[in-house]
């Protein structure tokens, strides 16, 4: 279970691209350095956005890599349920 959380905001997502894109709507919100969106893994914080960087920063060895596989495999199952309900 994925966990999106900023000042006033948090959200549960089964998903890990639902939890992306998520954050990633939320980043123009962070107006000052004090102010920043995470995303966390069960109790595990995973992605970390703040105005301190120039990008998000991705926490814990391997966590990237793990992400990206996921990111995948979850659009892979998505194109597997539009060609089945486009048959």
């Amino acid at each position: 279970m994925f966990k999106v959380l900023t000042s006033g905001y948090s959200q549960e997502f089964a998903r890990w691209t639902d939890a992306l894109h998520a954050a990633k709507a939320l980043m123009p919100q962070c107006k000052s350095l004090s102010q920043d969106v995470r995303i966390y893994l069960l109790d595990e914080l995973i992605w970390l956005y703040s105005r301190e960087h120039k990008y998000p920063k991705y926490i814990g060895a391997g966590t990237y890599d793990r992400l990206a596989r996921l990111f995948l495999q979850e659009a892979v199952e998505e194109e597997a349920i539009l060609e089945e309900t486009n048959q």
